[in-house]
């Protein structure tokens, strides 16, 4: 199959059937032959109307040449006059994922951050990386949507990963970038036999076309016939969170605790995968079965896997990015203007001047200082008789405890006055007055 834009252009269009028309065309760029190629062939053929296009490149920092990398990424962004975001990672060699993986994680976290909704986030992953990944999930003893390999387009944070270029061989792809000309990155480490999805590319699958030709069309063959067994799992995984949540990220712990130990894994990885996070592994996965599933109602466990957490409270459990919950709680700092961008990852706050009601707008212009809790904070409540302890007020909201010590508090002349977009102080309350809005907020309850 010859590649080109115009191919490439028309797949774009048969995910918009499920996607919708992208927000922003985000490439994840490491400079090599096939992300390259990509970028190239979507760039020359965008038009004024199409979506934007941003080459983002993730440097790990692992090899001595990164920062030259990264110029030359930064270089081929310009020339094909696109939008470019230079990110640096830490690896986390210690985190037993083993280096590939690792790398994956960090790379895969940074891009998160990047997305906005409606965005895409295009990989260049082709037919023979398909055939890489159904083998390696086989020898780690995937189940089906481990062996259907690779998917074409899945929930991604707030928008999508797409991958357009699964139908297109290695050759093809090749073929395009010596005909335009292209100048790509040849990483080291794509050689090095020690890790196993190069073993597999260049000693195991030379090996099975040698005496099987058409190996990895067969293995793509499975990988389909795999991914219709998976697509029938998810099915009854959202005939069973129908019954179990009420919120795409929590699940009732009674509803959930009928099912068999089978459908639970199950509903589970389906609601991960569907949140966007990164799917835990089996130890991880028995873990929330046996340890948050059957706990105390009044216990807070924690189940902790690179990128996302699993989190009991009351008779909920909850699924959530990991974020900066783990982080030291954001100093205090002055509110400069009517948007209050959050730390962490945590929303906006929006202040809206002449609302039906809300804050005194004399406060805003006296000038606001966000703070988060410290403890031992009272508050009077419009519409309440009675000063409060603020603790109290969070535990009869049901606000979930690891949001608690990160709900953004706005102060007025060193008096609490307004509780993100849940409370304002009977004081501090005018008509009209000034509206407090939490986008893009984290569940509470």
């Amino acid at each position: 199959m010859t590649f080109t834009g115009e191919t490439l252009r028309q797949t774009l269009v048969k995910f918009t059937d499920v996607a919708g028309r992208p927000n922003r065309y985000l490439i994840a760029f490491s400079g090599g032959l096939d992300s390259t190629v990509l970028a190239h062939a979507l760039a020359i053929g965008s038009g004024q109307n199409d979506p934007s296009i941003v080459i983002a490149h993730v440097d790990h920092g692992l090899q001595p040449a990164s920062a030259s990398w990264r110029e030359h990424c930064e270089a081929f962004a310009t020339q094909l006059k696109v939008d470019f975001v230079g990110l640096r990672v830490a690896v986390d060699q210690r985190s037993g994922l083993g280096p590939e993986a690792a790398a994956r994680e960090a790379r895969y976290a940074a891009l998160r951050k990047l997305i906005e909704p409606g965005d895409w986030l295009l990989s260049a992953h082709h037919q023979d990386d398909l055939a890489e990944t159904v083998l390696l999930n086989l020898l780690r003893g995937s189940g089906p949507a481990g062996v259907a390999g690779i998917h074409a387009i899945r929930r991604f944070a707030s928008g999508w990963l797409v991958r357009p270029l699964l139908d297109i061989a290695p050759s093809a792809l090749q073929e395009y970038a010596h005909n335009a000309a292209l100048e790509w990155i040849t990483d080291p480490s794509n050689i090095d036999q020690q890790f196993d999805r190069n073993y597999l590319r260049h000693e195991v699958l030379p090996r099975f076309e040698a005496r099987w030709p058409d190996a990895v069309t067969r293995i793509r063959r499975s990988a389909e016939l795999a991914r219709e067994a998976a697509e029938l799992l998810s099915e009854l995984a959202e005939i069973d969170r129908n019954r179990a949540g009420d919120s795409p990220n929590r699940l009732d712990i009674d509803c959930l605790s009928v099912l068999s130990v089978q459908r639970q894994r199950n509903l589970l990885r389906h609601v991960i995968r569907e949140l966007g996070l990164p799917v835990p592994g089996a130890v991880h996965l028995e873990r929330i079965i046996a340890e948050l599933v059957p706990a105390r109602e009044d216990a807070q466990p924690i189940v902790a896997w690179p990128g996302a957490r699993a989190r009991r409270y009351r008779n909920r459990l909850y699924l959530l990015p990991a974020n900066g919950l783990d982080r030291p709680v954001p100093h205090r700092r002055a509110v400069q203007d009517d948007r209050i961008v959050l730390d962490d990852g945590l929303g906006t706050l929006v202040l809206t001047r002449g609302a039906a009601s809300g804050l005194d707008e004399a406060l805003l212009d006296a000038g606001l200082e966000l703070r988060y809790r410290e403890g031992g904070e009272e508050f009077k409540p419009a519409g309440q008789e009675h000063t409060r302890k603020l603790k109290k007020l969070l535990q009869e909201a049901g606000i979930v405890p690891w949001m608690r010590e990160r709900l953004p508090l706005l102060y007025a002349d060193g008096r609490l006055v307004a509780v993100a977009d849940l409370w304002i102080a009977a004081e501090a309350m005018s008509e009209p007055g000034v509206a407090i809005r939490w986008d893009n907020r984290p569940a509470l309850n």
